[in-house]
């Protein structure tokens, strides 16, 4: 038995006016996954339990198997041992994005203009983290580069008790003096961040970005603060091999954690531009090679939602489909019997442009198991079934043992 699980990232939303109504999942041409609906399993699944934060952190432990009640400490070190960080029990890890900044000259006044600096490209990325190290690297604290806007701060001896940090994506167009921490505990971070702007305002990487037409990555934004917590291994809890494929450190650090297999594509990048063709193959290859059990997350739809872009949306729901789930059926149905899982982690709500912790649609099909199914794969058809899992981290359990 071969086990596949599709997770495509913030893909649930909220009915949108300018789609008649429907949501991206219901507008979506997606024959595949429609085609599993009507003769799989469809319900509803709670991946993010009630007072914690809706992030694909949480939510991807969740799917994963793992309660994140247990294993959950932070976003930042499941990235940081991705990018290849050996935290020690004393350190605390934060994400930092380089994010860009409106230019009023108190940083306070600023307004949160892109968490994401035009998705800056890593080589742009990496020499700008540099230049931050040269001026805040020391004993207490340092800083590793990662993917994308998408980095990591290491503070040795620190502390997670530094108040509200806010992830950027939750505050597009906003302004950021209600979203900066006043714990004390957060002061030196805060000088950092503020610093930053300074460095980075006039660094040649970003005065070239601004020549091109792009926005500059004026700043660091710390947040995702944690420690490391092992998790235990997915094949000794499940019993199978498994590869982990995806854009972003935040599930190659899960993969790692977990005892898989972390398989990178060239080209993937965690927007609607990435190879999904390459991750088909991937999935694809190994499968062959011997891997019972292959996680392909797609970051596209989330950043879509992110962004208030409802057509690509759209899109990359339509390119998930074709290009990484038609593929990857057909490999597996000359490989004998499967089973494919196929849901978001969380909502990302066009309409909100951040996440929430709404329940979301799964899909189980099983080759050999047909059933009486629903005709889309969407919220509504999902909660028309009545089949409603509360506790997220008991849908792998469903998938792998029925």
């Amino acid at each position: 038995m071969k086990y596949v699980v599709m997770l495509c990232d913030g893909m649930a939303d909220l009915p949108i006016p300018e789609l008649g109504g429907k949501t991206p999942m219901e507008a979506a041409n997606k024959p595949n996954m429609d085609k599993m609906a009507a003769v799989g399993e469809v319900g509803l699944v709670k991946t993010v339990d009630d007072g914690m934060k809706p992030g694909s952190d949480v939510a991807n432990l969740s799917v994963l198997g793992y309660d994140p009640v247990k294993y959950y400490s932070g976003r930042s070190p499941l990235e940081a041992v991705s990018i290849g960080v050996d935290m020690k029990e004393s350190d605390v890890s934060f994400r930092c994005n380089l994010v860009t900044l409106s230019d009023e000259p108190d940083y306070r006044d600023k307004t949160m203009v892109d968490y994401c600096s035009d998705d800056i490209s890593t080589a742009e990325a990496a020499k700008l983290i540099e230049t931050l190290a040269e001026h805040f690297n020391s004993e207490e604290f340092q800083l590793y580069s990662g993917v994308s806007y998408r980095h990591c701060l290491i503070w040795n001896g620190g502390t997670t008790d530094v108040g509200t940090l806010t992830p950027p994506h939750d505050i597009t167009g906003k302004p950021i003096k209600n979203y900066l921490s006043d714990s004390p505990n957060a002061a030196k971070l805060l000088d950092m961040m503020i610093k930053s702007y300074d460095i980075l305002k006039d660094h040649p990487v970003n005065l070239a970005r601004i020549k091109a037409g792009k926005r500059p990555a004026n700043s660091m934004w710390l947040w995702g603060e944690g420690v490391k917590k092992p998790l235990s291994s997915f094949k000794d809890k499940y019993g199978l091999k498994g590869s982990m494929i995806s854009a972003v450190d935040l599930l190659k650090g899960i993969g790692h954690l977990s005892g898989m297999k972390v398989i990178e594509v060239e080209g993937a990048t965690g927007y609607i531009d990435t190879n999904f063709e390459g991750k088909a193959q991937a999935c694809i290859n190994e499968l062959k090679n011997g891997q019972d059990f292959v996680y392909i997350h797609v970051e596209a739809p989330d950043e879509c939602g992110h962004r208030h872009e409802m057509e690509n949306k759209v899109r990359s729901i339509e390119l998930i489909d074709e290009k990484i789930l038609g593929p990857v059926m057909k490999a597996l149905d000359e490989m004998g019997d499967y089973k494919i899982l196929v849901c978001p982690d969380h909502p990302t709500p066009i309409s909100l442009m951040t996440h929430t912790n709404k329940p979301v649609p799964y899909l189980i099909y099983h080759k050999q198991e047909q059933k009486q199914g629903v005709d889309c794969l969407c919220e509504k058809a999902a909660e028309k079934t009545g089949i409603f899992i509360t506790k997220g981290c008991t849908l792998m359990d469903r998938f792998i043992k029925g």
